[in-house]
Protein backbone atom coordinates (compact mmCIF):
# COMPACT_ATOMS: atom_id res chain seq x y z
CA UNK A 1 0.00 0.00 0.00
CA UNK A 2 1.50 3.62 -0.61
CA UNK A 3 1.48 6.21 1.65
CA UNK A 4 -0.97 7.93 -0.03
CA UNK A 5 -3.43 5.31 0.07
CA UNK A 6 -2.60 4.86 3.77
CA UNK A 7 -3.29 8.08 4.53
CA UNK A 8 -6.50 8.62 3.13
CA UNK A 9 -7.72 5.42 4.81
CA UNK A 10 -6.31 6.40 7.90
CA UNK A 11 -8.31 9.93 7.10
CA UNK A 12 -11.57 7.81 6.42
CA UNK A 13 -11.46 5.94 9.61
CA UNK A 14 -10.91 9.36 11.15
CA UNK A 15 -14.02 10.64 9.46
CA UNK A 16 -15.98 7.75 10.07
CA UNK A 17 -15.35 7.80 13.80
CA UNK A 18 -15.63 11.27 14.41
CA UNK A 19 -19.23 11.19 12.36
CA UNK A 20 -19.94 8.17 14.58
CA UNK A 21 -19.00 10.26 17.86
CA UNK A 22 -20.68 13.16 16.69
CA UNK A 23 -24.18 11.14 16.33
CA UNK A 24 -23.75 10.04 19.65
CA UNK A 25 -23.17 13.63 21.16
CA UNK A 26 -25.94 14.88 19.71
CA UNK A 27 -28.23 11.99 20.93
CA UNK A 28 -27.67 13.78 24.57
CA UNK A 29 -30.03 11.43 26.59
CA UNK A 30 -28.37 8.44 25.35
CA UNK A 31 -25.00 9.14 28.23
CA UNK A 32 -24.68 5.65 28.79
CA UNK A 33 -22.80 5.52 24.84
CA UNK A 34 -20.38 8.45 26.76
CA UNK A 35 -17.75 7.62 29.45
CA UNK A 36 -17.61 11.37 30.19
CA UNK A 37 -21.42 12.19 30.75
CA UNK A 38 -21.41 8.70 32.83
CA UNK A 39 -18.68 10.35 35.02
CA UNK A 40 -21.09 13.62 35.00
CA UNK A 41 -23.69 11.42 36.33
CA UNK A 42 -21.58 9.36 38.87
CA UNK A 43 -20.31 12.76 40.39
CA UNK A 44 -23.82 14.01 40.52
CA UNK A 45 -24.99 11.79 42.32
CA UNK A 46 -21.82 12.11 44.74
CA UNK A 47 -22.05 15.53 45.12
CA UNK A 48 -25.92 15.12 45.64
CA UNK A 49 -24.79 12.90 48.50
CA UNK A 50 -21.84 15.22 49.83
CA UNK A 51 -24.43 18.19 50.58
CA UNK A 52 -26.80 15.82 51.67
CA UNK A 53 -23.82 15.02 54.35
CA UNK A 54 -23.40 18.39 55.18
CA UNK A 55 -27.36 19.74 55.29
CA UNK A 56 -28.40 16.93 57.75
CA UNK A 57 -27.60 18.73 60.75
CA UNK A 58 -28.91 21.85 59.85
CA UNK A 59 -32.11 20.16 60.00
CA UNK A 60 -31.93 17.66 62.76
CA UNK A 61 -30.25 20.67 65.45
CA UNK A 62 -34.31 21.81 65.13
CA UNK A 63 -35.60 18.89 65.97
CA UNK A 64 -32.97 18.38 68.59
CA UNK A 65 -33.19 21.94 69.68
CA UNK A 66 -36.77 22.39 69.63
CA UNK A 67 -39.22 22.25 72.84
CA UNK A 68 -41.77 19.05 73.20
CA UNK A 69 -44.67 18.10 75.16
CA UNK A 70 -43.46 15.62 77.62
CA UNK A 71 -45.65 13.28 79.75
CA UNK A 72 -44.47 12.75 83.21
CA UNK A 73 -45.16 9.46 85.22
CA UNK A 74 -47.65 11.41 86.98
CA UNK A 75 -49.64 12.72 83.71
CA UNK A 76 -47.94 16.09 84.20
CA UNK A 77 -47.21 17.74 80.90
CA UNK A 78 -44.37 19.64 80.54
CA UNK A 79 -42.33 21.49 77.40
CA UNK A 80 -38.42 20.68 77.44
CA UNK A 81 -35.52 20.21 75.14
CA UNK A 82 -33.55 17.31 74.62
CA UNK A 83 -30.92 19.14 73.97
CA UNK A 84 -30.43 22.55 75.68
CA UNK A 85 -27.79 24.55 73.19
CA UNK A 86 -28.59 28.48 72.75
CA UNK A 87 -27.84 30.00 69.08
CA UNK A 88 -24.31 30.53 69.80
CA UNK A 89 -23.64 26.63 70.62
CA UNK A 90 -25.57 26.26 67.76
CA UNK A 91 -23.90 28.42 65.62
CA UNK A 92 -20.19 26.56 66.51
CA UNK A 93 -21.98 23.66 66.03
CA UNK A 94 -23.60 23.85 62.17
CA UNK A 95 -20.06 25.85 61.58
CA UNK A 96 -17.51 22.99 62.95
CA UNK A 97 -17.80 20.61 59.83
CA UNK A 98 -15.67 23.95 57.99
CA UNK A 99 -12.87 23.78 60.35
CA UNK A 100 -12.54 20.46 59.15
CA UNK A 101 -13.25 21.28 55.82
CA UNK A 102 -11.01 24.30 55.17
CA UNK A 103 -7.66 22.03 56.30
CA UNK A 104 -8.34 19.45 53.02
CA UNK A 105 -9.24 21.18 50.32
CA UNK A 106 -5.09 22.34 49.18
CA UNK A 107 -4.25 19.22 49.89
CA UNK A 108 -6.83 17.19 47.92
CA UNK A 109 -6.10 19.03 44.90
CA UNK A 110 -2.49 18.31 45.39
CA UNK A 111 -3.39 14.56 45.79
CA UNK A 112 -5.72 14.61 43.19
CA UNK A 113 -3.01 16.33 40.81
CA UNK A 114 -0.12 13.63 41.34
CA UNK A 115 -2.19 10.61 41.87
CA UNK A 116 -5.43 10.83 40.43
CA UNK A 117 -9.06 12.06 41.29
CA UNK A 118 -10.87 8.77 41.83
CA UNK A 119 -9.93 7.65 45.22
CA UNK A 120 -9.27 10.80 46.78
CA UNK A 121 -13.09 11.67 45.86
CA UNK A 122 -14.24 8.19 46.97
CA UNK A 123 -12.26 8.61 50.12
CA UNK A 124 -13.72 12.04 50.58
CA UNK A 125 -17.03 11.09 50.02
CA UNK A 126 -17.31 7.49 51.68
CA UNK A 127 -15.34 8.71 54.89
CA UNK A 128 -17.84 11.36 55.63
CA UNK A 129 -20.47 9.08 55.19
CA UNK A 130 -18.51 6.50 57.83
CA UNK A 131 -18.05 9.37 60.08
CA UNK A 132 -21.97 10.48 59.78
CA UNK A 133 -23.22 7.27 60.75
CA UNK A 134 -21.92 8.00 64.56
CA UNK A 135 -23.37 11.65 64.86
CA UNK A 136 -26.01 10.29 67.09
CA UNK A 137 -23.95 8.68 69.40
CA UNK A 138 -21.45 12.03 69.86
CA UNK A 139 -24.78 14.41 70.23
CA UNK A 140 -25.74 12.63 73.35
CA UNK A 141 -22.50 11.73 75.06
CA UNK A 142 -21.30 15.78 74.88
CA UNK A 143 -21.83 18.58 72.30
CA UNK A 144 -17.92 18.96 72.27
CA UNK A 145 -18.06 15.15 70.79
CA UNK A 146 -20.34 16.23 68.04
CA UNK A 147 -17.93 19.10 67.33
CA UNK A 148 -14.93 16.92 67.36
CA UNK A 149 -16.89 14.57 64.77
CA UNK A 150 -17.96 16.83 62.41
CA UNK A 151 -14.44 18.39 62.26
CA UNK A 152 -13.07 14.78 60.57
CA UNK A 153 -16.19 14.78 58.95
CA UNK A 154 -15.23 17.96 56.93
CA UNK A 155 -11.30 16.46 56.82
CA UNK A 156 -12.60 13.99 54.80
CA UNK A 157 -15.29 15.74 52.61
CA UNK A 158 -12.67 18.70 52.17
CA UNK A 159 -10.90 17.16 49.37
CA UNK A 160 -14.08 16.22 47.49
CA UNK A 161 -15.04 19.06 45.09
CA UNK A 162 -10.85 19.60 44.23
CA UNK A 163 -10.48 16.06 43.18
CA UNK A 164 -13.28 16.38 40.71
CA UNK A 165 -11.71 18.81 39.18
CA UNK A 166 -8.48 16.85 38.80
CA UNK A 167 -10.85 14.38 36.79
CA UNK A 168 -12.15 16.98 34.64
CA UNK A 169 -8.97 18.53 33.15
CA UNK A 170 -8.69 15.19 31.77
CA UNK A 171 -12.28 14.33 31.03
CA UNK A 172 -13.85 17.56 29.85
CA UNK A 173 -13.54 18.96 26.39
CA UNK A 174 -13.13 23.03 26.50
CA UNK A 175 -16.44 22.93 23.95
CA UNK A 176 -18.09 21.09 26.80
CA UNK A 177 -16.55 22.26 30.38
CA UNK A 178 -19.11 24.47 31.00
CA UNK A 179 -21.48 21.69 30.82
CA UNK A 180 -20.30 18.16 32.03
CA UNK A 181 -19.20 20.76 35.64
CA UNK A 182 -22.44 22.27 36.16
CA UNK A 183 -23.99 19.21 35.51
CA UNK A 184 -22.07 17.77 37.71
CA UNK A 185 -22.61 20.32 40.11
CA UNK A 186 -26.42 20.08 40.49
CA UNK A 187 -25.67 17.08 42.53
CA UNK A 188 -25.06 19.15 45.74
CA UNK A 189 -28.29 21.65 45.11
CA UNK A 190 -30.40 18.49 43.93
CA UNK A 191 -29.01 16.49 47.47
CA UNK A 192 -30.10 19.94 49.76
CA UNK A 193 -33.12 20.11 47.91
CA UNK A 194 -34.83 16.49 48.44
CA UNK A 195 -32.46 15.65 52.12
CA UNK A 196 -34.18 19.22 53.89
CA UNK A 197 -37.64 17.93 53.34
CA UNK A 198 -36.83 14.22 53.36
CA UNK A 199 -34.57 14.90 56.83
CA UNK A 200 -37.39 16.80 58.30
CA UNK A 201 -39.97 13.96 57.28
CA UNK A 202 -37.71 11.35 58.87
CA UNK A 203 -37.22 13.59 62.26
CA UNK A 204 -40.94 14.32 62.90
CA UNK A 205 -41.50 10.41 62.09
CA UNK A 206 -38.60 8.09 63.21
CA UNK A 207 -36.70 10.65 65.13
CA UNK A 208 -33.61 12.55 63.81
CA UNK A 209 -30.70 10.04 64.74
CA UNK A 210 -32.12 8.24 61.75
CA UNK A 211 -31.36 11.15 59.25
CA UNK A 212 -27.51 10.45 60.02
CA UNK A 213 -28.00 6.49 60.18
CA UNK A 214 -29.87 6.81 56.55
CA UNK A 215 -27.36 9.40 54.58
CA UNK A 216 -24.59 7.80 56.12
CA UNK A 217 -25.16 4.25 54.31
CA UNK A 218 -26.40 5.77 51.34
CA UNK A 219 -23.06 7.61 50.91
CA UNK A 220 -21.19 4.38 51.73
CA UNK A 221 -22.89 2.59 49.09
CA UNK A 222 -22.16 4.99 46.50
CA UNK A 223 -18.57 5.01 47.43
CA UNK A 224 -18.54 1.10 46.30
CA UNK A 225 -20.21 1.93 42.96
CA UNK A 226 -17.72 4.92 42.07
CA UNK A 227 -14.65 3.06 43.01
CA UNK A 228 -15.66 -0.15 40.29
CA UNK A 229 -17.09 2.57 37.46
CA UNK A 230 -15.26 5.80 37.52
CA UNK A 231 -11.68 6.41 36.08
CA UNK A 232 -8.69 8.92 36.22
CA UNK A 233 -8.49 9.75 33.18
CA UNK A 234 -9.69 8.36 29.30
CA UNK A 235 -6.69 6.56 29.02
CA UNK A 236 -7.27 4.50 31.86
CA UNK A 237 -10.69 3.64 30.88
CA UNK A 238 -10.98 -0.18 29.96
CA UNK A 239 -14.60 0.49 28.77
CA UNK A 240 -14.35 3.93 26.41
CA UNK A 241 -14.75 4.09 22.57
CA UNK A 242 -11.78 4.63 19.99
CA UNK A 243 -14.31 7.67 18.86
CA UNK A 244 -14.77 8.83 22.34
CA UNK A 245 -11.22 8.88 23.26
CA UNK A 246 -10.11 10.15 20.36
CA UNK A 247 -12.07 13.12 20.05
CA UNK A 248 -11.04 14.25 24.44
CA UNK A 249 -7.62 13.08 23.28
CA UNK A 250 -8.00 15.73 20.29
CA UNK A 251 -9.90 18.46 22.25
CA UNK A 252 -7.32 18.83 25.14
CA UNK A 253 -4.31 21.59 25.21
CA UNK A 254 -1.13 18.97 25.23
CA UNK A 255 -0.89 20.54 28.76
CA UNK A 256 -2.96 18.02 30.47
CA UNK A 257 -0.31 15.21 28.72
CA UNK A 258 2.88 16.23 30.47
CA UNK A 259 3.98 14.91 33.93
CA UNK A 260 3.98 17.64 36.72
CA UNK A 261 5.96 16.88 39.64
CA UNK A 262 5.56 19.08 43.30
CA UNK A 263 8.96 21.01 42.46
CA UNK A 264 8.14 22.31 39.51
CA UNK A 265 4.74 24.15 40.42
CA UNK A 266 5.01 27.47 39.92
CA UNK A 267 3.55 28.31 43.99
CA UNK A 268 4.44 32.09 43.63
CA UNK A 269 3.43 32.75 40.49
CA UNK A 270 -0.13 31.01 40.91
CA UNK A 271 -0.49 32.66 44.59
CA UNK A 272 -0.10 36.37 42.65
CA UNK A 273 -2.06 35.87 39.76
CA UNK A 274 -4.84 38.27 39.58
CA UNK A 275 -7.61 36.25 37.36
CA UNK A 276 -6.97 33.35 39.97
CA UNK A 277 -7.59 35.68 42.99
CA UNK A 278 -10.71 37.29 40.99
CA UNK A 279 -12.03 33.17 41.10
CA UNK A 280 -11.12 33.05 44.98
CA UNK A 281 -12.84 36.53 45.43
CA UNK A 282 -16.22 35.29 43.71
CA UNK A 283 -16.02 31.62 45.03
CA UNK A 284 -15.48 33.66 48.78
CA UNK A 285 -18.58 35.30 48.03
CA UNK A 286 -20.91 32.26 46.40
CA UNK A 287 -19.94 30.65 49.43
CA UNK A 288 -21.19 33.11 52.08
CA UNK A 289 -24.68 33.48 50.46
CA UNK A 290 -25.04 29.36 49.91
CA UNK A 291 -23.53 28.61 53.64
CA UNK A 292 -25.35 31.07 55.20
CA UNK A 293 -28.62 30.02 53.59
CA UNK A 294 -27.64 26.40 54.13
CA UNK A 295 -27.03 26.73 58.29
CA UNK A 296 -29.70 29.66 58.82
CA UNK A 297 -32.46 28.94 56.87
CA UNK A 298 -34.46 26.33 58.20
CA UNK A 299 -34.04 28.73 61.20
CA UNK A 300 -35.33 31.91 60.08
CA UNK A 301 -38.41 29.37 58.53
CA UNK A 302 -38.72 28.55 61.71
CA UNK A 303 -38.51 31.48 63.76
CA UNK A 304 -39.13 34.77 62.10
CA UNK A 305 -41.69 33.32 59.33
CA UNK A 306 -43.78 30.72 61.67
CA UNK A 307 -43.32 27.44 59.52
CA UNK A 308 -43.56 24.24 61.49
CA UNK A 309 -40.45 21.50 61.07
CA UNK A 310 -41.87 19.74 58.22
CA UNK A 311 -42.74 23.20 56.37
CA UNK A 312 -39.28 24.67 57.35
CA UNK A 313 -38.01 21.41 55.30
CA UNK A 314 -40.21 21.69 52.53
CA UNK A 315 -39.72 25.39 52.25
CA UNK A 316 -35.83 25.90 52.81
CA UNK A 317 -35.32 22.94 49.61
CA UNK A 318 -37.62 24.96 47.89
CA UNK A 319 -34.16 27.76 46.43
CA UNK A 320 -32.22 24.74 45.95
CA UNK A 321 -34.78 23.68 43.24
CA UNK A 322 -34.31 26.58 41.73
CA UNK A 323 -31.10 26.54 41.00
CA UNK A 324 -30.47 23.15 40.67
CA UNK A 325 -32.76 23.72 37.55
CA UNK A 326 -30.50 27.22 36.19
CA UNK A 327 -27.32 25.37 36.66
CA UNK A 328 -27.34 23.47 34.05
CA UNK A 329 -29.08 25.55 31.92
CA UNK A 330 -26.72 28.62 32.17
CA UNK A 331 -23.99 25.89 31.96
CA UNK A 332 -25.31 24.75 28.24
CA UNK A 333 -26.07 28.68 27.16
CA UNK A 334 -22.45 29.49 28.51
CA UNK A 335 -20.98 26.64 26.34
CA UNK A 336 -23.36 27.72 23.35
CA UNK A 337 -22.48 31.37 23.77
CA UNK A 338 -18.80 30.61 23.56
CA UNK A 339 -18.79 27.87 20.83
CA UNK A 340 -20.69 30.05 18.51
CA UNK A 341 -18.52 32.79 18.98
CA UNK A 342 -20.87 35.02 20.24
CA UNK A 343 -18.83 36.15 23.30
CA UNK A 344 -15.02 35.34 23.72
CA UNK A 345 -14.49 33.07 26.66
CA UNK A 346 -13.76 36.01 29.81
CA UNK A 347 -17.08 37.81 28.08
CA UNK A 348 -19.10 34.53 29.11
CA UNK A 349 -17.42 34.31 32.44
CA UNK A 350 -17.68 37.72 33.38
CA UNK A 351 -21.22 37.96 32.21
CA UNK A 352 -22.72 34.76 33.89
CA UNK A 353 -21.07 36.01 37.39
CA UNK A 354 -22.60 39.77 37.10
CA UNK A 355 -25.89 38.40 36.36
CA UNK A 356 -25.52 35.47 39.01
CA UNK A 357 -24.36 37.93 41.98
CA UNK A 358 -26.55 40.90 40.72
CA UNK A 359 -29.74 38.58 40.94
CA UNK A 360 -29.08 37.58 44.61
CA UNK A 361 -28.22 41.00 46.17
CA UNK A 362 -31.51 42.09 44.89
CA UNK A 363 -33.99 39.12 45.78
CA UNK A 364 -31.98 39.01 48.82
CA UNK A 365 -32.26 42.56 49.74
CA UNK A 366 -36.25 42.00 48.43
CA UNK A 367 -36.85 38.76 51.06
CA UNK A 368 -35.46 41.60 53.44
CA UNK A 369 -37.33 44.10 53.86
CA UNK A 370 -40.40 41.74 52.43
CA UNK A 371 -41.54 39.80 55.94
CA UNK A 372 -44.31 37.71 55.19
CA UNK A 373 -43.53 34.00 54.87
CA UNK A 374 -45.02 34.03 51.17
CA UNK A 375 -43.00 36.93 49.80
CA UNK A 376 -39.86 35.97 51.45
CA UNK A 377 -40.13 32.46 50.00
CA UNK A 378 -40.56 33.71 46.61
CA UNK A 379 -37.54 36.06 46.95
CA UNK A 380 -35.05 33.57 48.22
CA UNK A 381 -35.90 31.02 45.83
CA UNK A 382 -35.35 33.57 42.67
CA UNK A 383 -32.39 34.47 44.40
CA UNK A 384 -30.35 31.29 45.31
CA UNK A 385 -31.42 30.16 41.71
CA UNK A 386 -29.01 33.29 40.52
CA UNK A 387 -26.42 31.31 41.70
CA UNK A 388 -26.59 28.76 38.95
CA UNK A 389 -25.51 31.79 36.39
CA UNK A 390 -22.67 33.11 38.49
CA UNK A 391 -21.21 29.19 38.22
CA UNK A 392 -20.71 28.72 34.94
CA UNK A 393 -18.63 31.91 35.31
CA UNK A 394 -15.95 31.62 38.01
CA UNK A 395 -16.21 27.83 39.21
CA UNK A 396 -15.45 26.56 35.17
CA UNK A 397 -13.10 29.81 35.09
CA UNK A 398 -10.69 27.04 36.49
CA UNK A 399 -10.29 25.24 33.71
CA UNK A 400 -9.63 28.35 31.33
CA UNK A 401 -6.79 29.92 33.66
CA UNK A 402 -4.62 26.44 34.51
CA UNK A 403 -6.27 23.27 33.17
CA UNK A 404 -3.34 21.50 33.99
CA UNK A 405 -3.20 22.91 38.10
CA UNK A 406 -7.21 23.10 37.78
CA UNK A 407 -6.96 20.75 41.21
CA UNK A 408 -4.49 22.57 42.60
CA UNK A 409 -6.41 25.65 41.56
CA UNK A 410 -9.40 25.29 43.10
CA UNK A 411 -8.18 23.60 46.29
CA UNK A 412 -6.70 26.80 47.01
CA UNK A 413 -9.62 28.92 46.37
CA UNK A 414 -11.87 26.38 48.06
CA UNK A 415 -9.66 27.01 51.29
CA UNK A 416 -10.14 30.54 51.14
CA UNK A 417 -13.83 30.22 50.23
CA UNK A 418 -14.19 27.50 52.91
CA UNK A 419 -13.97 30.76 55.60
CA UNK A 420 -17.46 31.40 55.20
CA UNK A 421 -19.04 28.54 56.15
CA UNK A 422 -17.13 28.78 59.84
CA UNK A 423 -17.20 32.27 60.11
CA UNK A 424 -21.05 33.16 59.18
CA UNK A 425 -23.28 30.52 61.47
CA UNK A 426 -21.11 32.17 64.38
CA UNK A 427 -21.71 35.35 63.29
CA UNK A 428 -25.37 34.74 62.88
CA UNK A 429 -25.55 33.16 66.42
CA UNK A 430 -23.94 36.50 68.04
CA UNK A 431 -26.42 38.95 65.85
CA UNK A 432 -29.80 36.68 65.53
CA UNK A 433 -30.39 36.09 69.46
CA UNK A 434 -34.14 36.13 68.76
CA UNK A 435 -34.43 33.79 66.34
CA UNK A 436 -38.16 35.46 66.01
CA UNK A 437 -36.97 38.97 65.27
CA UNK A 438 -37.14 39.85 62.17
CA UNK A 439 -34.44 43.05 61.99
CA UNK A 440 -31.95 41.02 63.69
CA UNK A 441 -31.98 38.47 60.25
CA UNK A 442 -32.68 41.56 57.98
CA UNK A 443 -28.73 42.55 58.88
CA UNK A 444 -27.64 38.92 57.76
CA UNK A 445 -28.92 39.50 55.07
CA UNK A 446 -27.02 42.93 54.28
CA UNK A 447 -23.83 41.00 55.12
CA UNK A 448 -24.13 38.55 52.30
CA UNK A 449 -25.36 41.41 49.49
CA UNK A 450 -21.97 43.43 50.55
CA UNK A 451 -19.88 40.41 49.79
CA UNK A 452 -21.71 39.53 46.32
CA UNK A 453 -21.47 43.37 45.12
CA UNK A 454 -17.71 43.26 46.32
CA UNK A 455 -16.56 40.29 44.53
CA UNK A 456 -18.70 40.82 41.33
CA UNK A 457 -16.43 44.32 41.01
CA UNK A 458 -13.04 42.26 41.33
CA UNK A 459 -13.95 39.67 39.61
CA UNK A 460 -15.06 41.84 36.28
CA UNK A 461 -11.78 43.90 36.77
CA UNK A 462 -9.13 41.47 37.41
CA UNK A 463 -10.94 37.97 35.45
CA UNK A 464 -9.22 36.41 32.35
CA UNK A 465 -10.49 33.76 29.78
CA UNK A 466 -6.91 32.56 28.96
CA UNK A 467 -4.27 30.12 30.17
CA UNK A 468 -1.83 32.11 32.48
CA UNK A 469 1.88 31.99 31.66
CA UNK A 470 2.44 29.62 34.81
CA UNK A 471 0.36 27.26 33.65
CA UNK A 472 2.40 26.71 30.10
CA UNK A 473 6.12 25.32 30.03
CA UNK A 474 8.46 25.70 27.46
CA UNK A 475 9.30 22.19 26.98
CA UNK A 476 5.97 21.49 26.33
CA UNK A 477 6.76 23.81 23.02
CA UNK A 478 9.74 22.29 22.36
CA UNK A 479 8.32 18.35 22.86
CA UNK A 480 5.82 19.56 20.14
CA UNK A 481 8.44 20.33 17.70
CA UNK A 482 10.29 17.04 17.70
CA UNK A 483 7.39 15.17 17.65
CA UNK A 484 6.37 17.35 14.38
CA UNK A 485 9.92 16.73 13.36
CA UNK A 486 9.98 13.02 13.62
CA UNK A 487 6.97 12.88 11.73
CA UNK A 488 8.71 14.88 9.13
CA UNK A 489 11.68 12.74 9.32
CA UNK A 490 9.62 9.14 9.32
CA UNK A 491 7.32 10.85 5.96
CA UNK A 492 10.44 11.85 4.26
CA UNK A 493 11.85 8.07 4.76
CA UNK A 494 8.34 6.42 3.16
Amino acid sequence: MTVSEETKRTSVCSMDSSEKHERVVKSWWRFWKLRRYILAYLAFFGYFICYSLRVNLSIAIVAMTELKNITLENGTIIQDREFEWDSVIQGYVLSSFFYGYITTQLIGGILATFFGGKYVFAVGVGGTAFWTLLTPWAAKVDVNFLIALRIIEGVCEGASYPSMHALWAKWAPPAEASGLMTMSFTGGYIGALISMPICSLIATTIGWESIFYITGAIGILWTLLWILIAEDSPEKDSRISASELKYIKESLSSTTQVEISFRKVPWGAVVTSLPLWAIVATNFAENWGVFTLMTELPKYMKGALGFDLNATGITSALPYLAIAIATPLCGQLADWLISKKIFSVVQVRKLCTIVGFTGQTIFLLMAAFFASPLESTIFFILAVGCGGASLSGFSVNVLDIGRKYAAIIFGFSNTIACIPGIVSPIIAGYIVRDETNADQWRIIFYISCGVYVSATMFYVCFASGQTEPWSEESEITSVGSEQCQSSDNTTTRH
